[in-house]
């Protein structure tokens, strides 16, 4: 139940719904609630459904605006058994109500009790088993089309074992990275203080677009799950008090200006990789963020494979042009640091700047070093970087459907 577990954290639930007060069920409101509210492709999501769905987070205590997030949720659970559907999947009966047990046991409950306090609290037995059942639909999916591509290597268990083998979480962040130069120093401030304001997705992603310098603005400043380990040690407590939707308070970097939204959170099943070091490269090119230079720089960058390479380019400058490091995670500069940890070795941001914006920051990441990992039962963790592997691959796979999808509100 992978998928479900996602939706909520499961002791949160547990606590919330077992201590639930029994209260009258809500009254069915008039019949235009039973008419379509959004068509997605072809299926209709009744305005009913959404009041349902609502309540149902209600009850689970879900951070955010429930109304939003049941029209997120009811939305992507239509598009789960769409592609379900296409490919000839479906939920058997015993599945469903083996998923219902499983995840009313997370509340101590059995599965008619869990259904009784629902009910009870105006929530449908029906209501609960649709959810379910896209759940399971979309795991379905996922292993159809992505297990092959699941498999890991030894030498990537290898690299991946950290210390301990707990649970760990992961966010799902939108960046605003502002540059402010002097004479715009003080405009920027006040445009980075109305947007830590936002709590729309939406809204936060056209600030991106217009505003922000990191390469995510053709995604309205999107990024991918990422774990909360990788964010560097400043930002990782102000992410974590964060609700979906809601917006870090601007984050002052050299020369630019930062914000996060928080778009999800994740508890996974295993620990992710603990950093004792970060190698990285920095080499300075004059210009700041001209065309000319970022011209150049994606010249340099399709030059290049890995930090050594470096070292023939700077070849003949002064010696401050390339700096490489090693250093511990929490004494890297924040925002280095950030640019850091959304690099794989050999890949490079030109998202700094220096000296007031005149300089640009061609950064590449070298390498990590892991924590050496003890007591780890490695077929267990092993199990855990599948199935997290997967959960991406899906998690992308929904995006694409989202992104193709007729979703018509009425």
């Amino acid at each position: 139940m992978q998928v479900l577990t996602r939706l909520f954290a499961p002791l949160a639930t547990a606590v919330a719904l077992a201590v639930l007060p029994m209260a009258a069920p809500a009254p069915v409101a008039a019949q235009g609630l039973f008419q379509p509210a959004i068509i997605v492709n072809d299926a209709i999501i009744t305005g009913y459904e959404l009041q349902q769905r609502a309540e149902m987070l209600r009850l689970l205590n879900a951070p955010g605006d429930l109304q939003k997030l049941a029209r997120q949720q009811l939305i992507d659970d239509r598009l789960r058994l769409q592609s379900a559907a296409a490919l000839g999947m479906s939920p058997t009966s015993e599945d469903i109500l083996d998923g219902m047990s499983e995840f009313a046991g997370r509340a101590n409950l059995t599965r008619d009790e869990f259904v009784k306090v629902l009910e009870a609290n105006g929530v449908s037995a029906q209501t609960f088993r649709d959810f379910v059942k896209a759940g399971i639909a979309w795991r379905m999916v996922a292993g159809a089309r992505f297990a092959a591509r699941g498999a890991v290597s030894e030498a990537e268990v290898d690299r991946a074992l950290s210390a301990g083998g707990g649970s760990s979480v992961r966010v799902l962040l939108s960046e605003i990275i502002m540059p402010m130069p002097p004479q715009e120093q003080e405009a920027v401030r006040a445009r980075a203080a109305r947007i830590s304001q936002i709590t729309s997705d939406s809204q936060f992603s056209a600030e991106a677009r217009r505003y922000s310098a990191a390469p995510s603005r053709g995604q309205g400043g999107r990024l991918p799950w990422r774990d909360i380990k990788e964010l560097p040690p400043v930002l990782q407590p102000l992410v974590l008090n964060l609700k979906p939707g809601e917006v870090t308070d601007p984050l002052p970097l050299p020369n630019a200006i930062a914000l996060f939204q928080l778009r999800d959170i994740e508890e996974t099943g295993y620990s992710a990789p603990e950093i004792a070091s970060v190698e990285y490269a920095a080499y300075y090119m004059p210009g700041g963020r001209s065309a000319d230079t970022l011209a150049k720089a994606r010249v340099l960058e399709s030059r290049v494979d890995r930090c050594d390479d470096l070292y023939g380019v700077a070849k003949g400058q002064p010696a401050e042009v390339l700096e490489r490091g090693t250093l511990p995670p929490a004494d890297i500069p924040t925002d280095i640091a950030y640019e850091l940890s959304k690099l794989d070795p050999g890949e490079v941001s030109t998202t700094l700047t220096r000296a007031n914006g005149q300089t640009l920051v061609f950064l590449m990441l070298c390498g990590r070093t892991n924590k050496i990992a003890e007591d780890v039962d490695r077929e267990e963790f092993t199990i855990g970087l599948r199935n997290r592997r997967i959960g991406s691959l899906a998690e992308g796979y929904l995006a694409q459907l989202r992104a193709d999808a007729r979703i018509i509100d009425k």
